[in-house]
């Protein structure tokens, strides 16, 4: 790719195309909209704006290159849009399958460790699925864009080398997915992080690579001729000096036998393996010593930028590591080390140092108590030497006077700042302590490693050189903005495609730890509008689903109709997965696919079994053409209306899924799965739902084909024959038992292989009612379930068909008896089956009646006594109480229930939220 365009869109005589405007040259591309955005930021509505960051004006427009990118809202996305976009046309054709993504590739890339995050989906995992959903030219959306990845990935499109092209056509062409069409699309990043979009910015706008390389190096020289006598040490042959590459610090303890002091990596560090010992004698009086018994000892100092006196735990430096030419040495620092380290000390705070006082927040006071630590302030994360150095760095790199090369200097010298702190552990047992913290937390161990900026940055200078010569990103392609992803200012039905991994209930405290970062830039999140679960916040689970709802709300308002949405999921606890599936649900979403992210691919109900979900996931979910809101509109809650979302849906749904050659189940094609999709469907529009659960099933029978347990249209079927003909096996549902209609589930599957008597099901389905099984659910009787949901053959009349055939094929003196044969019937005797279509309704309307009687008793019930309920009831009770729009019996029993028991069922959430929306909007 040639330089030219890796600076910009230019034509010839460096002149800039942008937004249809033509420049001299970059430069002044980038003065006109600083300009413009400078006098934008004067306007008080605009800085008002949820999940605009808190930064003064010049620190805001120092982080930003608009129109390309802005550390608050970007004013110009709806211009882009419309210059690059291609308007919704409810005519053109378009039509995908879902499709997962293996987030196991791609992590040792170059360019996805060019700079690290709390969480990142490898660029190269994301790159075939918007291969897949989308064309060369299209927009995608990225709403919780972290550092970039999906806009490297939308432009690595146009980029891939001939190598990887082949052998993704290659894997399509096995797994029958036809020929991707090559190259770049159009990103919009959105991230409400300031530090997490300059990120995804310099992944993906444009900039000089040589002139950076020339840059980086002269900033390190210049490093070193000015403070490079802070890392000087004398060799132990007490003439040739050494530069150091990190000190390592201990923190002195007292022994609560002697009160003598320890110093706790020389007496715990076990000089052979490199680990602490569990115990260790005290150097003083020899008691036998724990970590957990030692008594921490402080020291008090004077805050230099404060004035203010504040204690910090007692360190003294115990092991200098330093180089002479290539050659590596250690050795215990000397009287001239120390004193230099004091010296350092005594030295004013550097100016460009930031000073800021810790607001109150999760990470720093509830779950780490960074005040223990002597950690107040952000200054107060670096020891003297590192202020000095990282201050220097950062200061050198803001002054460089090309804004391009600048911009990528700070996010090269970023990446020392965690590096450079107190919360760099000394790791002895790995062969580098460069960034050696603990990921996704902030934690001061009693080792530190205090690195200098060269044994951090040289090797990440050559290692970014590297990437980002072999992928320079294209002008114009990604436009980044900062915000909450509920409000992002592009017009409606303009986005082709969404790929998004949000944060996932309180796995990642995103703005918590982006603080230390952004205050380097002077520009922090706002962390109000920020979707996480955060008990310091006061976000409970109930408000982390309505911060996403608002924001899956917005990717559906943006999105064109009939387009996809593509969802990563990471989080272990079955109510936060349940609480993203009511939000997509409600937003106006329609999942019609989950996969597991790795290679062992588990089933969908093993991933989202209620005790946990194990596996990362990607959720495939659709916007429903213009057409079908329209018909709804139109009918109203008709039974064509049901109809109508079920042949849209089945549509949609891939017909075959497989792997390793054979075929597994689409279990979105199950038939109750599919009457849960209409079900959420009608309450997201507030119509009843015009069929019952007998009814649905029936009428789905007598309308579509089903095979192998699975609905689809007439046209699928043939498709569906034709490689179930080359499978070696039927499709397999593994089914895990944690309720009552799981268990029900489990009994269908395996009466239909297997008509059995009482005696012969009870044991094995006593094993499968084990510890999965809901703590808040009560156990049914199997013969309860048995009794209600099956048919038993009483040995009058005909052996039904069902038992006959299981028999004749499963014992030899069995075969070829007629049905009415006495030998067959005594054997087919009190065996249990599944009822065929006709009387399966009939039973489920029995059934239905006796779960709403026992509903009715839940009306008044007490708390205490809902501890424990039958969720197939609560079901029944709040799909009829919505049926009459009866939101007080829905909301008053769900009061009642245990939290876990609301919270971890996705049904009952559902109604419960929109019972609740209902109520508000009725007030």
């Amino acid at each position: 790719m040639s330089e030219t365009l890796n600076l910009g869109s230019t034509k010839d005589g460096g002149e800039v195309e942008c937004l249809g405007l033509t420049f001299a040259n970059d430069q002044a591309r980038r003065e006109h909209f600083l300009a413009l955005l400078a006098q934008k930021l004067k306007d008080p509505a605009f800085r008002s704006v949820e999940g605009f960051p808190q930064g003064s004006d010049d620190a805001i427009l120092a982080m930003s290159d608009p129109p390309y990118y802005t550390a608050c809202p970007n004013p110009w996305l709806a211009d882009f849009v419309d210059h690059h976009g291609k308007p919704y046309d409810p005519d053109r054709e378009y039509s995908r399958e879902p499709m997962a993504i293996d987030v196991s590739v791609g992590k040792t890339d170059a360019l996805y460790k060019a700079h690290g995050y709390h969480t990142k989906v490898p660029h190269l995992a994301i790159v075939p699925s918007i291969l897949h959903f989308t064309e060369p030219g299209d927009i995608v959306l990225d709403g919780f864009a972290g550092s970039g990845m999906t806009g490297v990935a939308s432009q690595w499109c146009g980029t891939a080398p001939a190598t990887y092209r082949h052998q993704l056509e290659l894997d399509w062409k096995k797994a029958g997915i036809p020929a991707p069409k090559w190259g770049a699309r159009r990103a919009v990043l959105n991230d409400l992080s300031p530090a997490a979009t300059f990120i995804g910015a310099n992944y993906n706008l444009p900039f000089n690579v040589d002139a950076f390389s020339k840059a980086g190096k002269k900033l390190l020289r210049e490093l070193e001729r000015e403070i490079g006598w802070m890392y000087e040490t004398v060799h132990t042959d007490g003439t040739t000096k050494g530069r150091i590459e990190y000190t390592v610090w201990s923190q002195i303890f007292s022994c609560p036998e002697c009160a003598g002091e320890v110093n706790f990596t020389e007496e715990a560090l076990d000089s052979e393996s490199k680990r602490i010992r569990d115990s260790f004698p005290c150097p003083h009086c020899g008691a036998d010593l724990k970590k957990t018994r030692l008594e921490r000892l402080v020291t008090s100092k004077i805050d230099q930028v404060t004035g203010q006196t504040f204690e910090v735990p007692k360190r003294e430096a115990f092991l200098i590591v330093y180089s002479i030419g290539k050659d590596r040495f250690e050795k215990k620092p000397t009287d001239a080390d120390l004193e230099l380290l004091r010296k350092i000390e005594a030295l004013p705070a550097p100016s460009s140092m930031p000073t800021t006082k810790i607001p109150p927040m999760h990470m720093t006071h509830e779950r780490a108590r960074m005040d223990y630590s002597g950690v107040t302030h952000v200054h107060h994360f670096f020891l003297s030497r590192a202020s000095h150095a990282l201050g220097l760095l950062w200061q050198k790199a803001h002054a460089h006077p090309d804004e391009n090369i600048r911009r990528f200097l700070l996010y090269f010298a970023e990446q020392a700042i965690w590096g450079m702190s107190i919360l760099a552990r000394y790791a002895p047992t790995h062969f580098s302590q460069v960034n050696q913290y603990l990921n996704g937390v902030y934690y001061v161990g009693s080792q530190i490693a205090e690195c200098s900026p060269w044994y951090i940055l040289e090797g990440k200078l050559n290692r970014l050189v590297k990437a980002f010569q072999q992928f320079r990103a294209r002008p114009d392609y990604a436009w980044i903005t900062t915000g909450t992803a509920a409000s992002v200012p592009l017009p409606d039905s303009s986005i082709d495609y969404v790929f998004t991994d949000p944060p996932f209930g309180e796995n990642i405290y995103y703005a918590d730890l982006n603080f230390l970062v952004e205050s380097w830039h002077g520009v922090t999140t706002d962390a109000e509008p920020e979707a996480i679960i955060d008990r310091f916040k006061k976000k409970a689970l109930p408000d982390y689903q309505r911060l996403m709802q608002q924001c899956f709300a917005e990717y559906n308002r943006v999105l064109k109709p009939g387009r996809w949405m593509t969802v990563v999921f990471s989080n272990s606890k079955a109510s936060v997965w349940n609480a993203i599936q009511v939000a997509l649900q409600q937003a106006g979403f329609v999942v019609a696919e989950v996969n597991a992210l790795d290679k062992v691919q588990g089933s969908y109900r093993q991933v989202t079994s209620t005790t946990a979900v194990k596996q990362d996931l990607v959720i495939s979910a659709y916007k429903p053409n213009g057409g079908l809101e329209q018909r709804l509109a139109e009918r109203g809650a008709a039974p064509d209306s049901a109809w109508d979302f079920v042949g849209t849906h089945l549509r949609q749904l891939p017909v075959t899924k497989g792997k390793s050659g054979l075929l597994e189940m689409v279990v979105e094609r199950d038939p109750r799965r599919i009457y849960d999709r209409m079900v959420a469907w009608f309450i997201r529009h507030d119509f009843p739902v015009p069929l019952s659960t007998e009814e649905f099933l029936d009428g789905l029978r007598s309308r579509y084909p089903e095979r192998d347990g699975m609905v689809f249209l007439p046209e699928q079927v043939a498709e569906y024959d034709r490689k179930r003909a080359l499978a070696a096996q039927a499709p397999q549902m593994e089914l895990f038992v944690s309720d009552e209609r799981s268990a029900i589930d489990w009994l269908t599957d395996f009466l239909r292989k297997r008509p059995s008597t009482y005696q012969e099901v009870h044991p094995e389905f006593t094993t499968q009612v084990g510890a999965g099984w809901k703590k808040h659910e009560e156990k049914p009787e199997l013969s309860a379930l048995l009794d209600e949901n099956f048919l038993r053959f009483d040995g009058n009349g005909d052996v039904p068909s069902q038992i006959h055939s299981y028999l004749s094929t499963n014992f030899k003196d069995l075969r070829g008896l007629e049905k009415e044969d006495p030998r067959l019937k005594t054997k087919a005797k009190d065996r249990w089956f599944v009822p065929d279509p006709n009387k399966a309704k009939d039973l489920e309307q029995k059934r239905e009646r006796s779960l709403l009687k026992e509903f009715e008793a839940y009306k008044t019930a007490t708390k205490r006594q809902l501890k424990e309920s039958r969720l197939e009831v609560l079901r029944a009770g709040f799909r009829t109480a919505w049926a009459t729009k009866d939101y007080k019996t829905i909301i008053g029993i769900a009061e009642k229930l245990p939290d876990e028991t609301l919270q971890e069922d996705e049904k009952l959430l559902l109604w419960y939220d929109q019972a609740l929306t209902r109520t508000e909007a009725d007030a």
